[in-house]
């Protein structure tokens, strides 16, 4: 019997230098007359005058625009509430938080959501989720895909080098995603959507064979963190992009004096979570974190021990029924092992 589901994905996909003073074209292309803007509060202004040129110039109405300063999901509620009558479609444009909260105004208020990123820091550009602070608590929030995301490589090369970082970062969590959603088969029965992991694999393929900070490299990133998103909207679940180095990640967002970028996070924690598998990822990601500066970048400023130990520790209890790695055995002498010992991981802390 064919698989009769529908999965959201985006119409519009512009990933190339110059795409934001095009914004208005391809809004245009689809009839979007009146649009809300949410932005970074600490965008850059001369993009923030690209873009509202373009809307203007191809007689696009922001009938509203609203700066975000965090991802809060009580700001993104009163944001939809108040929204203005007879909107077109929302455009979210700069950072990770001003994404989020586009996009749950767009999911609250059943319109059209345009992303469109200014660096690449993470997957969220294209998922179906949100990452919102719920009484300064993270929480993730099922959300509208997008049904255009708008990538200028040329502001994203543009963006500070620890972006880029933290979405390499981010990046390789697939293969360790992927094998901890192949265990949850084995040890739970868990189904796997075998295209939708497939996807997320080929995705990190496809920028490993040129990682370089550079037009090109933004392409590359650019296309497989969107490509990871769709791979969640395909099966429904994060599990093709996320696992047990995202819930040490979430431990940290908690319990760390400074949590840092989710994808620095995040990378450290894929690295080390390979490890534990043992599933053959464990050179790849190594290489891959020499080869784009990931190590030197971690190393510059680097994690406290003691919290991660913390946070490896209970990140299993962090989301029921999620099976991985951390939750078939008492995985903490060997990550104690090798944190103490692994020369890469070595001068990712500090005691």
């Amino acid at each position: 019997m064919l698989n009769q589901r529908q999965t959201a994905i985006p119409t519009l996909v512009r990933v190339k230098p110059g795409a934001l003073e095009r914004v208005g074209i391809y809004a245009t292309r689809h009839a979007f007359r009146r649009v809300a803007l949410f932005y970074s509060k600490d965008i850059v202004e001369a993009l923030h005058d690209v873009l509202t040129t373009s809307l203007v110039a191809d007689r696009i109405a922001i009938v509203s625009q609203i700066p975000v300063e965090s991802a809060s999901f009580e700001d993104a509620a009163e944001f939809a509430v108040t929204l203005p009558s007879r909107v077109d479609a929302i455009i979210g444009f700069g950072g990770g938080k001003a994404l989020d909260v586009a996009k749950y105004v767009a999911f609250l208020s059943r319109l059209p959501y345009i992303a469109v990123p200014t660096s690449l820091s993470n997957d969220g550009i294209c998922s179906p989720q949100s990452s919102l602070t719920v009484e300064g608590k993270r929480r993730s929030f099922p959300s509208s895909m997008p049904m255009g995301v708008v990538l200028d490589t040329e502001v994203c090369l543009g963006a500070p080098a620890i972006l880029w970082h933290s979405g390499v970062g981010d990046l390789v969590a697939k293969f360790t995603a992927v094998a901890d959603w192949k265990l949850a088969f084995h040890a739970k029965g868990e189904p796997v959507d075998d295209f939708a992991a497939l996807l997320s694999d080929a995705s990190v393929y496809q920028f490993i064979g040129r990682p370089k900070h550079d037009l090109e490299g933004m392409r590359l990133l650019g296309s497989a963190l969107l490509l990871n998103g769709i791979s969640m909207a395909i099966c429904g679940s994060s599990r093709p992009a996320s696992g047990s180095e995202h819930l040490i990640s979430h431990a940290l967002d908690g319990l760390s004096q400074r949590p840092r970028l989710h994808g620095l996070q995040v990378g450290v924690a894929s690295y080390l979570m390979s490890i534990i598998q043992g599933q053959g990822a464990t050179e790849t990601i190594a290489g891959l974190f020499d080869a784009t500066g990931f190590w030197q970048a971690i190393e510059s400023d680097r994690f406290d021990r003691s919290e991660w130990l913390e946070a490896a520790r209970i990140a299993p209890t962090i989301k029921a029924d999620f099976y991985t790695i951390l939750s078939s055995r008492n995985c903490m002498p060997a990550i104690e092992h090798a944190l103490a010992t692994d020369p890469w991981l070595h001068r990712c802390f500090h005691s």
